[in-house]
């Protein structure tokens, strides 16, 4: 099999993992609700920006990724 339709696949299996647990995950884990996120509401204005969230799924992406490379 071509390197790069194999790199495709896998890709496209990740990201279909990721959104399944992404939809499941997000009834039981306030992900994107933790902690430290920065949360500014007026009148007829948002801001969101998920710091800690960012930090939790940097460090969790990292994790998986070094166990990646320890196995290949």
């Amino acid at each position: 099999m071509n390197p790069m339709a194999k790199l495709l696949i896998i890709g496209g299996v990740i990201l279909i993992v990721i959104g399944l647990l992404w939809q499941v995950g997000g009834r039981f884990l306030n992900l994107g609700r933790l902690p430290g996120d920065i949360v500014v509401e007026k009148e007829n204005f948002r801001f969101y920006f998920p710091v800690v969230t960012c930090i939790v799924l940097s460090v969790v992406l990292s994790l998986i990724m070094y166990v990646i490379r320890l196995f290949r």
